[in-house]
């Protein structure tokens, strides 16, 4: 990288196979996410403590071969709307010369998929793309330390989108 040149940074490949019948979907990897190679990697962000909430599992205290094990087995699947961008910083705010993933291959690779759920407003963007393409789609609090909602709150919202109605839903 040279001055004043933002480097590209390249996204995590997604955790999925052809059993996976729920994906949540974030925006991009942070930095602490990016550096461990693993999806929700910063200590403050709730994503594993709320996905254990919903499904009855210590997920927190996982490591993360054990995690991606444990969401397979429940087919659930986890990926980002964005395959690369540049950003200063962690926020979503910051994402810029963002290129979406191929959301095209999700009927090929996961032919069992029928609700993606966004992970917070940014992903959420991609809610009606991914509708038209046929999928129950809801839009959760992000799980971010960013976003202040009460844990307690959070949970609540995602079990509602977890097992909520069959139309389109936005929560938070």
């Amino acid at each position: 990288m040279t001055g004043g040149e933002a480097e590209i940074l390249v996204g995590l490949p997604p955790i999925l196979d052809a059993g996976v019948e729920i994906l949540i979907l974030g925006s991009f990897p942070s930095p602490a996410s990016l550096a461990a190679q693993q999806y929700y990697a910063h200590r403050q962000n709730q994503f594993w403590r709320l996905l254990g909430a919903l499904l009855d599992e210590s997920l927190a205290a996982f490591d993360y071969a054990e995690k991606q094990r444990c969401l397979l087995a429940h087919r659930v699947g986890v990926w980002d709307v964005y395959r690369r961008c540049t950003r200063q910083g962690a926020l979503d705010s910051a994402i810029q010369a963002a290129e979406a993933n191929d959301f095209a291959q999700l009927a090929t690779n996961a032919p069992r998929l029928r609700r993606v759920c966004f992970n917070g407003k940014t992903s959420g963007r991609f809610e009606c793309a991914l509708r038209r393409q046929g999928y129950d789609t809801c839009i959760l609090p992000s799980s971010s330390p960013a976003y202040t909602l009460a844990f307690e709150r959070k949970v609540e919202l995602w079990l509602e989108a977890w097992i909520g109605n069959q139309a389109p839903l936005a929560v938070g």
